[in-house]
């Protein structure tokens, strides 16, 4: 796999705060990294640091194989981003900030540009200043989109958007990956992570605490059982694998680890199964156990 970002030991301080302690991740062509953490965790000033606005104190930060701070003006020759909150020209209209964007860009598709204009429901003749938050947003996520990038970042990309405009968002992304383009998709909405992301990085105040697949880390958390027997399932209580254990009669709630599934189908059959539910970890259940 082309590696299209690398970064090791990433440390960014301002004054006493340290921002980012050691922020180590790769993003790779034809893949979405999904790169989660709460507000303050340590996020945009990752992506601050590999767009050259801000230089690192400490590691290295690499795209394309060349330095993020000293070569940051050929790498966004090839990189095309997207923040949480957009400003606007507010005398401009939205037709025009996009042709702007596009063309400061030097690599814009015209036709997919009003494509994307279409889809995302954007009035572009109106004037910047009376677009509301979602549509200053639309603005961005068209701009970007229609540009002929390698790679793309998204901090907070659908913030303002509702459903409808989300699910667009999300089908681009999967043209892109398609296309075999490397996105990193900053986020703390867990389900669009959860719908895109290939690999997911949580940070932590400033420090990744778990990277992998999503397949990869669902193995470290547990699954959801709910199961209606015929006797009541008194067995289940003497397995060391069950956790959050709740019988009412026959019917039993309950979590257990993903490797236990045959100690815990041999106790319960012995009662007489009439009804079994499992339900794998969501991405949120991961990403709480390391906030709780």
């Amino acid at each position: 796999m082309v590696k299209v970002v690398e970064v090791k030991g990433l440390q960014k301080n301002f004054g006493k705060f340290q921002a980012l302690k050691d922020v180590s991740f790769d993003v790779n062509a034809g893949e979405v990294l999904g790169y989660i953490g709460p507000n303050g965790a340590g996020k945009s000033t990752t992506i601050r640091t590999l767009l050259g606005i801000i230089r690192a104190n400490g590691g290295s930060a690499k795209i394309f194989g060349k330095d993020v701070w000293t070569d940051a003006i050929e790498i966004h020759k090839q990189i095309a981003y997207v923040p949480g909150d957009v400003y606007l020209w507010p005398n401009l209209s939205g037709g025009e900030i996009i042709d702007l964007f596009l063309k400061l860009h030097g690599k814009g598709n015209a036709i997919k540009r009003d494509e994307l204009i279409k889809k995302f429901e954007l009035d572009p003749k109106k004037k910047a200043r009376s677009y509301s938050k979602g549509n200053r947003q639309k603005i961005a996520l068209i701009a970007a989109l229609s540009s002929d990038a390698e790679l793309y970042i998204f901090d907070e990309p659908t913030s303002g958007l509702d459903p409808l405009m989300e699910a667009i968002f999300q089908e681009e992304v999967g043209r892109l990956k398609a296309a075999g383009k490397a996105i990193l998709l900053s986020s703390h909405i867990l389900s669009e992570v959860e719908k895109l992301a290939d690999r997911v990085a949580v940070i932590r105040k400033g420090e990744i605490v778990e990277t992998g697949s999503l397949e990869d880390l669902r193995h470290l958390t547990r699954y959801q059982y709910k199961i209606e027997t015929g006797q009541v399932p008194t067995g289940l209580e003497t397995l060391s694998s069950v956790h959050d254990l709740k019988i009412d009669g026959t019917k039993a709630s309950f979590q257990a680890d993903s490797d236990k599934v045959d100690e815990i189908l041999s106790t319960i059959t012995q009662y007489g199964v009439k009804k079994l539910e499992s339900m794998p970890p969501t991405l949120e259940d991961l990403f709480m156990r390391h906030y709780e």
